[in-house]
This record gives structure tokens, sequence and C-alpha cells, in this order.
């Protein structure tokens, strides 16, 4: 079924997007395999449901994500805003020399990390290969930070970044060869470095505003407000956590977290509503946030996240949700803040 999903505008460019996008690492077969023919029908599935915006990355799969996106998206291509990432340069590797990380059957490649200006070129141009299309929409900067990195390595990338991988990006929109640029990470903090070293259109920030967390609401989400930048959720499920699992930010949740779920889903049931339907609508109450990104790894899972998606949600939940201290302070909810 052709859904109508809401469009909400990149930044200050021209890009929209449907509110709801697929994301493509789990498409790539982290942790547990997915068929080539699954990952493709699961990216056919979400282009007739109507969502409008695919990311990508060359580490996903070492480059499976990429060749499987681009298999769908080449007849399509007008469908849809694309998004890939670069930071990660791929390199040929025998198979048994080869660090797999997360990845069950990944391409022949290993990454090695470069921000700067060449870097960034390259990767551009190699995702362009992987994909098989001659553009793409948005590029991140992917994975730069202490998280990934560490402090000191962290701040060898930073440099290359600052001294030469962001004016690439600066070159690659103001050209209009990309229409946006931004970081993909995990962690906001580096985000507000981000912001002081120039001006992005979007970012996409995993796991950090959610439904369970809501740590970038101050400064970040306010400073975006002010910048007239974008946010684009991923990981609105926590790892899991949100949907039934047992894991949050990749690890076993803590007990803690276990008991804020179980408070949350407490509140969800009183309403009649699924926890995740909660979960994966939720961001879209922040006025910067363009677009919520899960990742099925099947059509079946699709399916199951679009239900959620249809899920009417009454307003009285964020109000409750709030009144019981399980929102942050200055949470924006339908009818005001928190």
């Amino acid at each position: 079924m052709v859904r109508t999903f809401e469009q909400r505008r990149i930044g200050q460019t021209d890009l929209a997007v449907s509110t709801l996008g697929l994301g493509g690492a789990s498409l790539a077969g982290i942790f547990s395999a997915v068929p080539a023919e699954q990952a493709r029908a699961t990216v056919t599935c979400a282009l007739d449901s109507g969502i409008t915006y695919l990311d990508t990355a060359p580490q996903y799969g070492l480059g499976r994500s990429e060749h499987l996106v681009g298999d769908v998206l080449r007849p399509r291509r007008n469908q849809v805003v694309l998004s890939t990432k670069v930071g990660r340069l791929l390199t040929p590797v025998s198979p048994e020399r080869q660090d797999k990380g997360n990845w069950v059957d990944p391409l022949p490649f290993d990454q090695l990390y470069d921000y700067s200006y060449s870097g960034i070129m390259r990767s551009y141009d190699d995702s362009l290969q992987r994909l098989g299309l001659n553009s793409v929409d948005i590029l991140y900067v992917h994975d730069i930070g202490t998280a990934t990195h560490g402090v000191q390595a962290n701040k060898l990338y930073w440099q290359q970044l600052a001294g030469g991988g962001y004016r690439a990006l600066r070159e690659l929109r103001d050209s209009g060869t990309i229409g946006a640029i931004g970081l993909g990470v995990n962690e906001w903090e580096v985000l507000m470095d981000a912001s002081a070293l120039g001006d992005w259109d979007v970012f996409l920030l995993a796991g950090r505003y959610t439904l369970l967390e809501q740590t970038a609401l101050a400064p970040f989400m306010a400073t975006c407000a002010q910048r007239g930048a974008s946010v684009v959720v991923g990981g609105p499920f926590n790892s899991g956590i949100l949907v039934g699992g047992a894991t949050f930010n990749y690890a076993k949740a803590p007990e803690a977290v276990v008991a804020r779920v179980k408070a949350i889903e407490a509140v969800c049931q009183a309403f009649h509503v699924p926890l995740p339907a909660a979960a994966l609508q939720f961001p879209l109450t922040h006025p910067v946030v363009c677009n919520v990104l899960p990742g099925p790894r099947s059509p079946a899972e699709l399916e199951g996240i679009l239900a959620w998606w249809d899920t009417e949600i009454p307003p009285e939940l964020w109000t409750t949700l709030a009144a019981k201290g399980l929102l942050a302070p200055g949470t924006p909810i339908p009818g005001g803040s928190v």
C-alpha cells in the first residue's frame, strides 16, 4: 500500500524527505545474515510504500549495502533522496585476513579511516561506483568522534576534517554536485564541535534522541533550531530495547535502563499503544527532526514498522509520560513542551 508521508525539508536546502526512512545497515547482514534478494525486496517494499529517503554507507557490509541499494534504485532514482557516508575507504583484502567486525558476509574489503580532502573525494567517487549511480543527495561524515576512535586518534582525524575534509564537502555542495552535507554519528557532543567548524545542513544522530533518551535535547538540538539545521534520528529503538529486546547501545541493557523502559511501556499499555509505535513516532514531535530511520531486515519487518507508524497515538500519552518524569524537561510534545 502506498502511503502519503509528510515531507520535511532538509535544513535550508531544496531537499525534502518522507518522515519515515529506510536505514541500510541491517540489510547488509550485521550480527546475522540477510540474503541479497531479501535485502533488495526490502528496499523495493520501502519505495512501493511511499518512503522517499534511504541511507547507506561504505561501512555497511563493507560495500555490500551500497551494492544492494544501488541495484534497486538504478531504475527508480528519481523517487528517492539518497544519502551515503564518507570517512572510510575500502581496500581489498583476502577473506581469510579480513577484519569482518560484526558483518556476517561482507564483501572482501578492510576499512581505512580517512577524513582528509582527498579521502572525502575518493570516498564519494567510490560510493558512486558501488551504487552504480551518478549522484547521491546527502553526504555524511561517518563516525568521527571519540566513541569510535578514542581521544588521541580522533584528534588526528579531526585535524584531517578541519584541514581539508570539510572544504571537500563544501565544494561538492556549493557546486551542486550534492544537495546537503552533515555528520552521521552516535554521540551528539561531536556535532557541537562540528557546528563550530562550519555550516551543515543535517545531522544523522543515532540513539541519543529517542523515547528512552533525550540527552541530545540541549544544547545540541537547540543549536540546530537556531542555525536552521535538520536532524535525522537513527536507532529509534535504542538497539532493540524498545522493541522487546535486551540490548541498549549494542550491549546488554543495564537494570536502570530496563526499569525505565518498563515504566514507559506501562504508560503505553494504559493508552493501548504498542511501545514500538510510540518509540517510532516520538522523535518527530521535535521540530528540527525531519526523519526517523529504522533498519528493517525484511519486507515483513518493514510491514511491522509501517503498522506501528499507522498507530494513532493520543496526545495524552505524551503528557502522561511528561507528568511521570519519563521525558526530559524541555522535550517538545503536542500542545507544548515538558
